[in-house]
């Protein structure tokens, strides 16, 4: 029988040890990667997103997840259409420049500016294109929510999944490990 670790959390803050474990746990549900864009003040912005999801078909809304501390949520709240960039399992370079906080994102970067006024980056498996439709403040993060203008797949192929704090599905059972990278570390 798996051991397993239960920890109660009865306050708003949870102590160094109960986040550690939180991570822990949060890092068993894989997740696919996106890189959510917009163009602000005639500048593209960007960063890199776990947490998207659909909402609702009838209307089409999305929601995504972001640290209201974020400079690149700020331009793109500014902005109020984005675009959700679907990324393929190749494309962990680009997860990496867009989960930075040092550099420019774009530099040297191909990219488009869409249709819709937003910048679709090469390769990726999809692009959802949205306005923002409301924000919702929850703890440190801003529960955003989308109407969906448009959508493309300009290729197919294989997901990035992000678990355990690696890319991809595959990698050993190390769940005693620290976490190298979690959408903890607030991607922004």
């Amino acid at each position: 029988m798996p051991s397993s670790v239960t920890t109660e959390v009865t306050s708003d803050a949870m102590d160094p040890a109960d986040a550690v474990e939180f991570r822990r746990t949060m890092a068993e549900f894989a997740s696919g990667v996106t890189v959510v864009t917009a163009v602000h003040a005639d500048e593209p912005v960007g960063f890199a997103c776990q947490s998207f999801s659909s909402v609702s078909l009838d209307p089409p809304l999305v929601l995504f997840c972001v640290d209201r501390r974020s400079r690149s949520w700020r331009g793109i709240r500014a902005a109020r259409r984005f675009c959700v960039n679907v990324l393929a399992e190749d494309q962990a370079e680009l997860c990496r420049r867009f989960g930075s906080s040092r550099g420019s994102r774009f530099d040297g970067l191909a990219w488009t500016l869409s249709a819709w006024g937003t910048p679709s980056l090469n390769g990726v498996l999809a692009r959802i294109h949205g306005d923002v439709h409301s924000v919702h403040s929850e703890g440190d993060h801003d529960v955003v929510v989308g109407k969906v203008v448009a959508m493309e797949r300009p290729r197919s192929g294989r997901p990035m999944v992000f678990f355990r704090g690696r890319f991809g599905v595959d990698a050993p059972d190390d769940r005693g490990a620290e976490l190298a990278w979690s959408w903890l570390d607030g991607w922004i």
